[in-house]
């Protein structure tokens, strides 16, 4: 499958959690933590559709993820607890979650991509979709999933 072709219908929000200190912190690009681009205008909440196609493989996903990002895959864990769908103009998009597995935050993996962690707390203007979504995150982590 074509990289960008997987990566038009899909979306991926990427953290880190210490589970020491309870710090959760999200990768943040720009205005979105949606990686590699925010949702489109018209994205609004959908349930799941019955074909899930191959577009749509959480692995197939994450590899694309990786080789967008140029990120070290034995650093990153797909979780598969997290599921969100939206639909745009008819498409879906499926909202994937991607754990850094490292002891600390790796800031320095998000630099090329212009990416920065930030908490929850960093996350005022963006966009209420996606504020929804990271709440999501929150809840799923926070909660012990």
């Amino acid at each position: 499958m074509n990289t960008p072709n997987i990566l038009d219908h899909n979306r991926v929000i990427l953290c880190h959690f210490d589970s020491y200190s309870t710090a959760l912190v999200f990768a943040r690009y720009g205005d979105s933590v949606l990686a590699p681009a925010p949702l489109p205008e018209s994205a609004s909440a959908m349930t799941a559709p019955g074909d899930a196609t191959e577009q749509h493989k959480p692995g197939a996903v994450l590899d694309a993820f990786v080789a967008h990002n140029n990120l070290d895959p034995t650093k990153l864990k797909l979780d598969d607890g997290f599921q969100a769908w939206l639909s745009s103009d008819g498409d879906p998009i499926r909202i994937h979650l991607v754990r850094f597995t490292t002891l600390d935050a790796p800031h320095e993996a998000l630099a090329p991509s212009g990416g920065v962690f930030k908490p929850i707390s960093g996350m005022r203007g963006m966009p209420m979709t996606e504020l929804n979504l990271i709440r999501q995150v929150f809840d799923l982590i926070m909660g012990g999933g």
